[in-house]
C-alpha cells in the first residue's frame, strides 16, 4: 500500500483546513481568492488569510478544503505576486508540500509551506497530450483538468472544445 491509499493518523480530527494529514505529496493548487476571515476550526477567535482554490478536489472524490496562510506563507504569496495585498492574489498557482520541521512554540511538527509552482508546458495541437486533453474534456465538459497540468492559449481551449463536440 502506498502513502496515498494510507490514511493520516490526524484525518480523525476532521479539520475545516487544509493540513499536513491532507497533503500525501507536493500538489500544484491554484488560488481562486484569499480572504481575512475569522477562524472557523472555533479554537481561537483570531482571523487568518485563508485562501480557497480552483481545483475542487485534492484527490478523486476528496474535497479540498481552504488553506490558513499563517505569516511565513503569507510572505511567500507576497514574494510569488510581486503584491502585498491579498485581493492580488486570486489566479496565483503555487505548490503546496508538507515541511516535518516547523517550529511551533517548543515542538517540531508538519506544516503545509509553499513555493513557487514548476512551470507548465504549452499544450498544442501537436503536442503528444493533444488527444487526450480532448478526450478528459469531452468526459468532464472542462478544462480545469487540462489547466492544471498545462498551459493552454484561448485558441487552442476553444479547438479542443470544437474537437470534443465533433
Amino acid at each position: 500500500m502506498n502513502q496515498r491509499e494510507k490514511t493520516h493518523y490526524r484525518k480523525a480530527f476532521n479539520s475545516p483546513y487544509l493540513s499536513s494529514a491532507d497533503i500525501v505529496e507536493p500538489t500544484v493548487l491554484t488560488i481562486a481568492r484569499v480572504s481575512l476571515e475569522i477562524d472557523h476550526s472555533k479554537k481561537s477567535k483570531d482571523h487568518f488569510n485563508t485562501a480557497y482554490f480552483v481545483e475542487k478536489e485534492i484527490r478523486k472524490g476528496e474535497v479540498l478544503k481552504p488553506m490558513i496562510l499563517n505569516a511565513v506563507n503569507s510572505r511567500m504569496m507576497k514574494d510569488l505576486t510581486g503584491s502585498h495585498f491579498i485581493d492580488d492574489w486570486s489566479g496565483c498557482q503555487m505548490m503546496v508540500y508538507v515541511d516535518h520541521n516547523v517550529k511551533f512554540g517548543r515542538d517540531t511538527v508538519e506544516g503545509l509551506r509553499i513555493m513557487q509552482a514548476p512551470a507548465k508546458e504549452e499544450l498544442t495541437p501537436d503536442h503528444k497530450k493533444w488527444r487526450q486533453a480532448v478526450s478528459v474534456y469531452k468526459q468532464y465538459n472542462s478544462l480545469d483538468r487540462v489547466l492544471s497540468k498545462m498551459n493552454i492559449s484561448a485558441a487552442n481551449a476553444e479547438l479542443i472544445k470544437e474537437q470534443a463536440s465533433a
